[in-house]
């Protein structure tokens, strides 16, 4: 399997404010197997103050333990494929509104050029998907993305069948070896997981 040290990894975060207490850690956990992380947040990240926390504070959290500039806009995004290049760029938490504008080749947000200036080099793009439709209309978009070249996804699950019966999230704890294996070219296995514990 391959390290992840001396890696540059991209980290997109999208608007799945519920998620970011599960992604945070995760950031530390990169940082601490060696990898260098740019981070990279949509605007509704940058902007949307919620119940989950200040996007502020978000902000200030992302820098501390990345170490890192945040990328914050398009142009700023677009480097990461001819002057910049990434080893591995992470989208987590992906949000259906991202998962269904990825899948249909738009390029609206620096998480998603992002994600597109990878691709044109030809390195892994993993998602971590958060979202209460991928069961239902954006079902078309998340299958369309796993038949892609260079797209991973994390391990998800239902994470509530009966209160939100078309809703997937990924196993956040399981990122470090999704980007391991995408960087083999390989799909962490199995895909689909238990979330929901009765």
């Amino acid at each position: 399997m391959t390290s992840l040290k001396g890696k540059t990894i991209g980290f997109g975060l999208t608007g799945s404010h519920c998620t970011y207490h599960e992604v945070f850690p995760i950031l530390q956990k990169l940082k601490d197997l060696g990898a260098t992380i740019v981070p990279v947040l949509s605007s509704t990240v940058q902007k949307t103050d919620t119940r989950f926390g200040e996007a502020k504070e978000h902000i200030e959290t992302i820098e501390k333990i990345t170490g890192e500039n945040i990328i914050m806009t398009i142009p700023d995004a677009e480097p990461l494929g001819p002057t910049r290049p990434l080893d591995c760029m992470v989208i987590a938490p992906m949000t259906g509104n991202s998962t269904s504008k990825f899948a249909n080749a738009l390029t609206d947000s620096p998480v998603l050029m992002a994600a597109k200036a990878t691709l044109r080099n030809g390195k892994p793009v993993v998602l971590a998907i958060s979202t209460n439709d991928a069961l239902g209309l954006n079902g078309v978009n998340v299958m369309k993305l796993m038949a892609a070249k260079n797209i991973y996804f994390v391990p998800f699950g239902q994470d509530h069948p009966y209160k939100k019966p078309n809703s997937l999230v990924s196993d956040m704890t399981l990122i470090p070896e999704t980007i391991e294996a995408a960087l083999d070219g390989k799909q962490k296995q199995p895909v689909l997981i238990e979330r929901y514990k009765s």
